[in-house]
């Protein structure tokens, strides 16, 4: 990974950073969310680089060190963390579901990030990255308003059957979040329907990853709530 130092992000797939040697390149910054408390200039941030020719901006921002520790901020890890985490049997409870599928058509037109199956049936699990920590640990999500949240849990709810499970993952990719809740004060209609499909029977689980220019992977159970303790 390409350290450097962060001067601004803006139109929200973009960020300037300065390399160690002085010079200034812009950089893809592959979050759409408001990204609060991940995103200060002058904060020290990794790149990672791709050597592909058709890319007008080769360097994509992974990493960010805050006030209150390591973040990743490529929301799209979080799947492929989660993913090799139930693969090699890290998340107990599952261990009846060897197979797994990734973006799987199911609902509404929608795909669930993963699929496991086995003897008892499916497990349709979302995954939502989490690195709006603005305090004490407390973790919340989402850090903007998100429709499209909602529709996930709304087509969680809708498949769950007595040999099929539900599963909201929400996989913290700040080490500073040790409890994960919605963020009611954000978008309140997103804390309402988390609420109304855990209790119609959707699972939650809230986990944290290790995170460093060196490796990454999700290692630790944490405490979830609807609302902030």
């Amino acid at each position: 990974m390409i350290e450097g130092v962060l001067i601004k992000r803006y139109k929200r797939f973009l960020a300037d950073v300065q390399l160690s040697s002085g010079e200034v390149i812009t950089v893809h910054c592959p979050n759409t969310g408001a990204m609060t408390g991940c995103a200060e200039p002058g904060w020290k941030v990794w790149l990672s680089r791709s050597d592909s020719k058709t890319r007008k901006y080769p360097h994509t921002w992974e990493l960010v060190e805050t006030d209150t520790g390591m973040a990743c901020i490529h929301s799209a890890r979080a799947n492929k963390l989660v993913k090799e985490a139930f693969a090699v049997g890290r998340i107990p409870g599952f261990s009846d579901y060897p197979e797994i599928r990734t973006e799987v058509k199911y609902g509404e037109g929608s795909r669930a990030d993963l699929v496991l199956e086995g003897d008892p049936g499916k497990v349709f699990v979302e995954v939502k990255s989490v690195t709006l920590c603005p305090a004490g640990g407390q973790g919340l999500f989402p850090d903007a308003v998100s429709d499209r949240g909602r529709k996930h849990l709304r087509e969680l709810r809708n498949v769950l059957a007595p040999d099929t499970r539900a599963v909201m993952f929400f996989c913290a990719l700040h080490e500073g979040v040790d409890h994960v809740s919605a963020a009611g004060e954000i978008d309140p209609r997103y804390r309402d329907t988390l609420a109304e499909v855990v209790a119609a029977g959707v699972e939650v689980l809230a986990w944290g990853a290790k995170i460093s220019p060196e490796e990454m992977r999700v290692e630790r159970p944490l405490g979830f709530s609807v609302d902030p303790l």
